[in-house]
């Protein structure tokens, strides 16, 4: 049926009958708000590159996630900044650990409220690189075991879900058996099973104090150019024991995450990365979009491309859109 028959702005036309036929939709249940926490007190540090997000000591970790669990938001991801960082990021695993001693005050303080950790090792390690250093680059496969013990004390300390972000080969069955052997069998893998070695992750290098002190990450993140290797690094970690596979960065691999809903049936994420997050906000400040409608936009695009899961810098204020409230 065509022309003048068919004129689809019959529908088009009533916004009750937009929203009765309205293919894709977004809730607060999509989002994952990420928190950065660093030991100390009183400290509410704003990233100067992404404006409304804070290095926070834990006492205002805690605070932030009440306001997140009252608006809706059913879990948040933690990084960490640790007092002092080595060539073999101690406080990754370390009992006393910034991530693991903010995992007990949320558990303890806000109830109802998942917990989800990022396990990697850039931001421990003082050279800024995801795992041990041999020959000038990441060694894998001792970076396994500590990955696997960073896991393991993330969910001793009551992590509700791990999430290996590291891109090492192998990491998630190092840490699905790790877990499963110190009797943790029920706590699931989100793997950033598809990431990306990105500009777009700038300004979170900024808020994660992560830069790599030489060199960059292209020798175990994935390279922009590349699709299919996309399927084959999902399948493995799917192999492994993943619950939950990734796609990091989010706007500029929108292929990537169809393609992963089209071949795979697990739970899908995609993080909705720093860079996307700051380009947003500059020009909303700068008067040249309209912020909600251009991030309301955004997230309904990772919704239609196959995502389950939005983790978020704007989760709080999408939240607030969808209610309805004022900022």
């Amino acid at each position: 049926m065509f022309f003048p028959q068919f004129r689809a702005r019959r529908i088009r036309g009533n916004e009750i009958f937009r929203r009765m036929v309205r293919e894709t939709s977004l809730s607060v249940n999509d989002l994952v708000y990420p928190m950065f926490s660093i030991f100390g007190i009183g400290i509410k540090k704003e990233i100067s590159s992404m404006p409304g997000i804070y290095q926070q000591s834990i006492e205002n970790i805690v605070a932030e996630a009440k306001e997140v669990r009252d608006l809706g938001i059913p879990a948040v991801i933690l990084f960490g900044i640790p007092e002092t960082k080595d060539a073999v990021g101690s406080d990754a695993y370390s009992d006393t650990g910034i991530i693991q001693e903010t995992i007990r005050a949320l558990k303890k303080n806000v109830p109802g409220l998942a917990v989800i950790t990022d396990v990697c090792m850039c931001e421990y390690t003082d050279h800024g690189h995801c795992g041990i250093i041999k020959n000038g680059d990441v060694d894998n496969d001792s970076t396994l075991d500590l990955l696997a013990r960073e896991a393991l004390s993330h969910a001793q300390a009551g992590a509700d879900m791990v999430a290996p972000s590291d891109m090492m080969d192998g990491r998630v069955g190092a840490i699905r058996e790790t877990l499963d052997e110190h009797g943790f069998d029920a706590i699931p893998i989100m793997s950033y099973a598809v990431k990306y070695a990105s500009g777009y992750y700038g300004p979170f290098r900024e808020a994660a104090e992560s830069t790599p002190q030489f060199g960059d990450r292209r020798s175990y993140q994935m390279d922009p150019g590349n699709r299919r290797e996309a399927l084959r690094e999902a399948a493995s970690d799917i192999d492994e024991g993943a619950d939950i596979i990734m796609v990091k960065p989010g706007l500029p691999y929108l292929d990537i995450l169809r393609d992963l809903r089209n071949e795979f049936d697990l739970p899908l994420a995609v993080y909705n990365v720093s860079g996307e997050y700051s380009m947003v906000k500059g020009a909303a400040e700068r008067g040249w979009i309209d912020e909600e409608r251009v991030v309301l936009e955004t997230m309904t695009s990772f919704k239609r491309a196959g995502a389950d899961i939005i983790i978020t810098y704007h989760a709080k204020d999408v939240a607030r859109w969808l209610a309805g409230q004022v900022k």
